[in-house]
């Protein structure tokens, strides 16, 4: 399926070619960023230009999330904060996409408590916006529309990518796994995997343009492939193929479920010129019993082994990971096993959320919910170890030196740059803004927790 492309012109005649600018709020995971840039790629064709804060935008895009309830509050407290605004400019539009508008409950909250809202679309409506957006101009329409699951991909929706040399793509949307925390599958459907060429004209036009840093994004990468009919093309084959695009020094790609981390692809990343070392392994509780209740289909003792093969076969390979803390029936016992694989594996980051019922899943309904305070006292516990953990590696670092791509300045000094190491430590550097987009040799030469800093040898 094509993206509907007929309505851009008409817009700008109904706007009478007056510049108008738009602002994305991006909530959520690096999907929903990849997402927003398509939604800048289509206002961009609709004429619109980029606004640096929402003051400034004639039309405000919401991108939701809906993996935790903060988000639902964080969304209605920022509709809320606009109503006024809508109320008396006529030039001013809202608009909420993404997961939390693919689900019922919530189109009807938005409608009866929100109705100043002029658009909601869901994760499966993106190539209708243009059309939702001429017809609220037009015929002073609002539209909140719902999309069931489409077994049909949608391509060549025009996209704009952030400034620099790393760039996302998606490879597969959706998820056939149905943890019973997750509302992933209900809301972004079942897998489908994009079509390899696709994928890979995308990659190489970015190669042109400068990037040399791509991630593959999926809900879970590793299944690639696995919807096609001819199952002989998988994501390994995909690596390799990306692999060979001229000006691509580096690959990376987030998330792969640890059921279908083949030996296959253990092999190829440890011989890989170009593939990460550093590994996002999701473990969400180290519990057995707990990792059953959720769904996760592999056990303690299987994760651990799976990390233990990759360290022996992938040379300075590191890993990051999710932790839940407070599932339902989590007990003592079952947090403590989760804290003795934090402490065995030795991560590099740990991103660590405490559970929230989401609407619609098996756990929302499931008995022995733990409490917010002992939830979140065991997250601090967690996070202690963690700290420790993470602070005693980058230790590990200091004095060594490490081939390090210049990727653009520091968000929080304009006067530094940064880059990662090859296993994803991220390095604050000195260097000049001509170095950006280059390989540099830089020694680390001091431990700040959260990232080194390094200088050009």
């Amino acid at each position: 399926m094509k993206y509907i492309i007929n309505y851009e012109n008409k817009i700008k005649k109904v706007l009478n070619e007056k510049v108008y600018k738009y602002y994305i709020d991006t909530m959520g995971c690096a999907l929903n960023e990849n997402d927003s840039m398509k939604y800048s790629g289509i206002l961009s064709k609709m004429g619109f230009e980029k606004a640096e804060n929402i003051e400034d935008a004639n039309i405000v895009l919401f991108n939701t999330c809906s993996i935790r309830e903060n988000a639902e509050k964080t969304l209605y407290g920022r509709l809320g904060a606009l109503k006024n605004r809508k109320k008396t400019d006529e030039n001013f539009y809202i608009c909420v996409v993404g997961c939390m508008s693919q689900q019922k409950h919530i189109l009807e909250k938005i409608k009866e408590s929100y109705s100043y809202v002029d658009i909601v679309l869901g994760t499966h409506s993106m190539q209708y916006f243009a059309k939702s957006f001429y017809n609220v101009i037009s015929l002073n329409k609002k539209v909140v529309e719902y999309v069931e699951d489409k077994d049909e991909l949608t391509e060549e929706i025009p996209i704009i990518y952030e400034e620099g040399v790393k760039a996302s793509v998606s490879i597969i949307y959706g998820c056939n796994n149905f943890c019973t925390y997750c509302i992933v599958p209900y809301v972004r459907g079942r897998e489908k995997s994009r079509k390899t060429e696709d994928i890979l004209n995308d990659i190489k036009y970015l190669a042109k343009q400068g990037y040399k840093e791509i991630t593959l994004l999926g809900q879970n990468v590793n299944s690639y492939g696995n919807d096609f009919k001819d199952n002989s093309y998988n994501f390994v084959n995909l690596l390799k193929d990306v692999e060979d695009i001229e000006g691509i020094d580096s690959i990376k790609f987030i998330s792969p479920h640890p059921k279908d981390f083949s030996d296959e692809l253990i092999k190829y990343i440890a011989t890989s010129k170009k593939v990460s070392k550093q590994i996002h392994l999701p473990l969400q509780s180290g519990s057995s019993k707990i990792l059953k209740l959720m769904g996760r289909k592999y056990t303690k003792e299987k994760y651990l082994n799976l990390v233990d093969k990759m360290k022996k076969i992938i040379p300075n390979v590191s890993f990051s990971t999710d932790v839940i803390v407070g599932f339902p029936n989590e007990t003592e016992l079952d947090f403590l096993d989760t804290l003795d694989v934090v402490e065995k594996v030795e991560y590099n980051q740990v991103y660590m959320f405490i559970y929230s019922p989401r609407k619609g899943t098996v756990a929302e309904k499931m008995e022995g919910h733990i409490s917010e305070k002992i939830q979140k006292e065991r997250f601090q516990r967690l996070k202690k170890l963690a700290d420790e953990i993470i602070y005693k590696k980058n230790d590990e670092y200091v004095g060594k030196i490490y081939n390090i791509l210049i990727e653009g300045k520091s968000k929080n000094n304009e006067d530094k740059y940064t880059g990662r190491t090859a296993d994803g430590k991220i390095v604050i550097i000195d260097a000049k803004p001509e170095d950006i987009g280059k390989e540099k040799e830089i020694k680390i030469v001091s431990n700040n927790k959260w990232y080194l800093t390094g200088e050009i040898i």
